[in-house]
């Protein structure tokens, strides 16, 4: 029984020191890399990292959107009748009016278009006052945790941006006429009654979209495909973290 109790003892004593040996080994190896940045970037690599990549989809998104027929010719993001209004559009077609339905949809997605290239300016603003912490966060996160980051951080400028713009080009190229022309139809009397809407906010809450939608897209090139990763930064930064 002595011998057993011995031999315990000798265990428990053996295991003890080993522990010992080992936080001091720990401790080194957790400053080794942090010293090291575990092979990685350092916070102002990837600052600058994530600042280029930002600065390359915003300027890709809004030539993509702010041009001719940016939103009219791409299916993901052309405003189409608002929802509530779209069976009174597709009748309106079937009794012969589907021209005044589609003027008034090409009339909003050019507002669209216009307002779009507004957002650039924004967008370096919020690129410029990027923290080192944020652009951690936004390495790590998801595919568009950058698009998700200027969404929060410019959406009220955008909306106060974009509202002058969308309602003059609106006005110019005959959509609030057309819109009302349409709210005056018979099949739409329903919709017309509701007090909450806005074709004004539609557009402007729709061009939004399709911007953050361009640039999610363009953001998901730059994390995943090294085709589109074009500057040794890029690639230092992103391609590292797959």
């Amino acid at each position: 029984m002595k011998k057993y109790a011995f031999i315990i003892l000798l265990s428990a004593g053996l295991l003890s020191a080993w522990a010992l040996a080992q936080s001091p080994l720990d401790d080194l190896r957790k400053k080794a890399e942090a010293a090291l940045g575990k092979g990685g970037p350092g916070d102002d690599r990837i600052a600058a990292g994530l600042k280029e990549a930002l600065t390359v989809s915003t300027r890709k998104s809004v030539a993509s959107t702010g041009r001719v027929d940016g939103f009219l010719k791409n299916e993901a993001i052309k405003i189409l009748l608002p929802e509530k209004l779209r069976s009174v559009g597709k009748g309106m077609r079937m009794v012969g009016m589907g021209q005044q339905v589609d003027a008034l949809e090409v009339g909003m997605n050019r507002a669209a278009e216009q307002a779009a290239p507004q957002a650039r300016q924004i967008f370096i603003n919020a690129i410029t006052k990027m923290t080192i912490a944020d652009a951690r966060q936004i390495l790590s996160g998801g595919d568009t945790a950058a698009t998700q980051y200027f969404k929060t951080k410019s959406t009220d400028q955008l909306t106060a941006a974009f509202a002058p713009i969308v309602h003059r080009s609106m006005e110019n190229v005959g959509v609030i006429r057309q819109y009302n022309q349409l709210m005056a139809n018979p099949m739409a009397a329903r919709f017309a009654d509701s007090k909450d809407f806005s074709i004004d906010k539609y557009v402007v809450g729709k061009t939004m979209d399709g911007l953050f939608y361009v640039m999610g897209e363009e953001e998901r090139k730059i994390r995943k495909d090294p085709a589109a990763q074009t500057t040794a930064l890029l690639r230092e930064v992103f391609g590292k973290k797959q």
